[in-house]
């Protein structure tokens, strides 16, 4: 793992630990910063020893958003000789799951990445928020086409033309969020999950994230072709052979992620 400037990484059983380290800028992401995460994602999706990865905040934010000050001066040439939203783009072909254990502020590009992650345990103080729309512009790395896939047009159109704030209650019942814990709890509690999925045969996890991702854009019918191939494909793995024949003799499978 490269030696990073704005996050921390580390590994412990089998979870890839990925976490930003701006606290005294609440976590504000800045170009590198976001360059930093994913290249410490896609090395964790070809580390061996990792299954899952989680993605959390030092300090009191997870992320309040974008650094405004490095955007300000910016023009639509610069911003396209740039590229910058092209790293966003390869978090989305991480074959790992990623869990985000998120707190108190998750504004705009923090709630865009908090979006990209497979799931999200949330502690009971966060907010969630696209304020883009404030400083004459809108969220540019996912978050209107993320938002309005989990929680549908209308919702989506009234929070980020308002700039409202959601609480972690209000997350739940859209299913933004996955749980809430008590903000003490919250890496607790993000670590106990991600243990039961490192639990599972890895080679079934990533197919599962595969399928799951494409049924978001795929017609059903096309989603179930897709679903049926990955599926068939399991059966050319030891830990299918295994888990099975640990299930007909009653006993713990030993999976290998082969």
């Amino acid at each position: 793992m490269g030696l990073f400037q704005y996050i921390e990484t580390s590994v412990e059983n089998e979870i890839g630990f990925i976490t930003l380290n701006r606290p005294k800028q609440l976590n504000a992401l800045n170009r590198t910063m976001v360059g930093e995460i994913v290249s410490a994602a896609e090395e964790f999706d070809c580390d061996t020893q990792v299954k899952v990865i989680l993605l959390s905040g030092h300090g009191k934010a997870f992320s309040a958003g974008a650094d405004i000050d490095e955007m300000a001066n910016d023009n639509p040439v610069s911003l396209e000789l740039l590229n910058q939203f092209a790293d966003w783009d390869r978090l989305s072909l991480v074959k790992k799951p990623i869990i985000g254990a998120v707190k108190s502020f998750v504004f705009g590009g923090g709630f865009e990445l908090a979006l990209s992650c497979d799931l999200l345990i949330a502690a009971g103080d966060t907010l969630f928020s696209f304020p883009e729309v404030t400083l004459g512009v809108m969220p540019g790395a996912g978050g209107t086409q993320r938002l309005t896939k989990l929680v549908g047009k209308t919702k989506a159109l009234e929070w980020i033309l308002t700039a409202e704030r959601i609480n972690a209650e209000t997350a739940l019942k859209y299913g933004i969020i996955n749980k809430i814990v008590a903000p003490e709890l919250l890496m607790e509690e993000a670590i106990s999950f991600a243990r039961m999925i490192t639990a599972q045969p890895s080679l079934a996890v990533r197919m599962i994230k595969d399928s799951v991702n494409k049924a978001v854009d795929y017609s059903l019918y096309e989603g179930m072709q897709y679903e049926r191939k990955n599926f068939y494909l399991l059966f050319a793995s030891v830990d299918q052979k295994e888990g099975m024949e640990a299930f007909v003799e009653k006993r713990k499978p030993n999976f290998t992620g082969r």
